[in-house]
């Protein structure tokens, strides 16, 4: 299966891969999620929602790997990086589709460049990354 696209991205097949293994993980293990795959420029690649998932978790998850895209991090990381800086955590936080809290990771391929981000939201913020992280799997990320 081809991961990226001729420019720097994932294709839609890897995308929709990734987001079909974080729901039959989240499936297994009786979560209900909603899970975003993006491209690094954000754009929506693929989205899915399992029945009864949380309806607030729908944009979340879309935050999530909008943010992972967007910085090439883990959205967990984000009160690490800004330390102890409150100024930086007031900031950082009330600006819009930024996630500071676990679910979200960016697609990194090798090399270390990053295409974009997959988001979880619907279960535990553990569980939520442990829905991600099975999407990168499935496409050998």
């Amino acid at each position: 299966m081809e991961i990226r696209t001729a420019t720097p991205g994932i294709s839609w097949e890897a995308a929709s891969a990734a987001a079909q293994a974080a729901v039959r993980h989240a499936q297994e293990n009786g979560w209900r999620i909603n899970v975003a795959v993006v491209d690094r420029g954000g754009n929506m690649m693929s989205f899915l929602r399992m029945p009864g998932a949380f309806l607030h978790s729908i944009d979340i998850a879309i935050d999530k790997a909008y943010t992972a895209a967007s910085f090439g991090f883990p959205t967990k990381e984000w009160m690490a990086a800004v330390g102890h800086d409150d100024g930086m955590k007031l900031g950082f936080s009330a600006q819009p589709r930024l996630i500071v809290f676990g679910g979200g990771l960016p697609l990194r391929v090798e090399g270390g460049e990053w295409i974009g981000g997959i988001g979880v939201s619907g279960a535990s913020e553990a569980q939520d990354e442990e829905c991600a992280r099975a999407g990168l799997n499935a496409i050998g990320l």
